[in-house]
């Protein structure tokens, strides 16, 4: 996975989190998966829930929020019906909404042991870092802008530019417009002009 698109996952586990700690999920838990496990997922996000019908809102809520923000749906949903696990798996990082008794059962944490356990300010925090690094190192690659030495050279380069930037089509065709206008313009009112030179014509030719 690049960067990039790790960037993008580590985005959505943090917006999913964020619903659990909003939708009092308990003891939420993000586990970030070795290299032993990646072809499983990238992330486990886990969070418990008192009852079966808040285990419901927030898997709810996260399938919601992330189809509305960031146009991305579960591959698959499990669970749901009964409520006392319900898994969603976006692929590279799947969330557990535990009944806090199954949760202890299945105890999840435990059989991944090899995982690096984080919780959601940690990982916010860390993806700030990753965020702002990464701001950093493309603002490095752009160049910086060179400083005319004088007035006259920025003069210069200004109409250098404005010679060699091709007109825009909606402008040559507005120009050709106003161009065909004033010659039909003109031509109309050649006649007209014709035809009051020869009445006044006519009487002085009668004198």
């Amino acid at each position: 996975m690049t960067s990039t698109a790790a960037q993008q996952t580590r985005i959505l586990v943090q917006a999913a989190a964020q619903v659990c700690e909003e939708k009092k999920g308990v003891d939420t838990r993000i586990l970030e998966l070795d290299q032993i496990d990646a072809a499983l997922s990238d992330f486990f996000l886990v969070t418990s829930a008192t009852n079966d019908r808040q285990a419901i809102a927030i898997s709810d809520e996260i399938e919601y929020r992330l189809k509305k923000e960031f146009g991305v749906m579960p591959n698959s949903v499990e669970g749901r019906r009964q409520g006392e696990w319900i898994l969603l798996d976006y692929v590279d990082f799947v969330v557990h909404v535990f009944l806090a008794e199954r949760r202890a059962f299945y105890d999840i944490e435990r059989l991944r042991k090899s995982a690096r356990p984080i919780t959601p300010a940690e990982f916010d925090e860390e993806l700030k870092a990753a965020l702002t690094a990464r701001t950093r190192a493309a603002r490095s690659k752009v160049p910086a802008k060179a400083k005319p030495e004088t007035g006259k050279a920025t003069l210069a380069a200004k109409k250098s530019a404005i010679k060699s930037a091709p007109a825009s089509k909606s402008g040559s065709m507005k120009a050709g417009v106003r161009k065909t206008a004033v010659k039909k313009t003109a031509a109309k009112k050649a006649p007209a002009k014709m035809a009051k030179k020869t009445a006044a014509a006519k009487p002085a030719a009668k004198k």
